[in-house]
């Protein structure tokens, strides 16, 4: 097998079809489906299930990507490491959004000034899905709510965060989930992890909401809370930011266990490309000390 092969096979898979991969690689459409064919010849199996309109994994194949992963990333951090020379290729990151909006803008554009030749990305999602994608190679690292326990993983602690309830202005005060019969919850979509602290806690004191509403944004959760549709759990350094919007807005700090948070930088322990490292740095962290630092939530590296 050829590493060339297994890119085209990985697109493919990640794009959902041959022609969007083709277009991903700046590919023919034909050629893409021809070397896919060899790489099925090749393996003696069917990697994809096709009809006219998607292209379905097989088993063999969903095995397959795994590997495949794992090898073309080795492939690209070997080829760093011979060269020696500044970081460059590709940094794919993940963060909550609230951090990408609040704590990111200005340490990755500093970042991009010290080294342009990294062709840097950043998706937002919530802290569970972003976990899944760094441990199967779709991301290099991720900002999530830590600290985490996955095995595969290490990481650093970059900032605390107090979150607090917000509600529309006026609203009475809140310093237990008692105070708050059958809420609405407006959070992010499942696997965020202030959501999912909002919900244990209301879960603990025995209240129960009334519903929970999903939202793709932190602005569209303060317009909701500010307009008396329900509440929300956020870091407060992201509803202070907001203050130019002059929303309507009640703050309530809420008791330690609730409000306490952190903020991590979490990578693969096997795939440490020079790129990631240099941001590691960036933020004010060796990259030498950095084992096992996701599973030791007392001790940031």
């Amino acid at each position: 097998m050829e590493l060339s092969s297994l890119r085209l096979f990985t697109a493919v898979a990640e794009q959902g079809g041959v022609t969007r991969a083709a277009q991903a690689l700046h590919c023919v459409q034909s050629n893409v489906s021809a070397r896919l064919r060899q790489l099925e010849d090749e393996l003696g199996t069917a990697l994809f299930h096709r009809d006219r309109r998607q292209m379905i994994m097989t088993p063999a194949g969903r095995e397959l990507l795994g590997y495949a992963r794992r090898l073309t990333a080795l492939a690209d951090e070997a080829r760093e490491a011979v060269r020696g020379a500044a970081p460059s290729g590709q940094l794919r990151l993940g963060s909550m959004e609230t951090t990408a909006a609040i704590r990111l803008p200005l340490p990755l554009a500093d970042y991009h000034r010290r080294y342009p030749a990294v062709h840097l990305s950043l998706e937002t999602g919530p802290t569970r899905t972003l976990i899944d994608q760094v441990c199967d190679y779709r991301l290099d690292a991720a900002f999530i709510a830590g600290p985490v326990s996955d095995p595969q993983l290490d990481g650093c602690r970059l900032w605390r965060e107090e979150l607090v309830l917000v509600t529309e202005a006026g609203h009475a005060p809140v310093g237990q989930a008692a105070d708050l019969p059958a809420p609405t919850l407006l959070a992010f979509r499942a696997g965020c992890a202030y959501r999912e602290r909002l919900e244990h806690w209301c879960r603990t004191e025995g209240v129960f909401p009334a519903a929970i509403l999903e939202f793709g944004s932190f602005q569209a959760i303060l317009g909701c809370a500010a307009a008396g549709m329900g509440i929300a759990l956020l870091p407060k350094t992201v509803v202070d930011a907001q203050r130019d919007m002059h929303l309507p807005l009640a703050l309530h700090r809420l008791p330690s266990a609730v409000a306490d948070a952190e903020t991590w930088l979490v990578w693969r322990r096997d795939r440490a490309p020079r790129a990631l490292l240099a941001l590691v740095e960036l933020l004010g962290f060796s990259p030498s000390v950095n084992q096992h630092a996701a599973r030791d939530a007392a001790a940031p590296c």
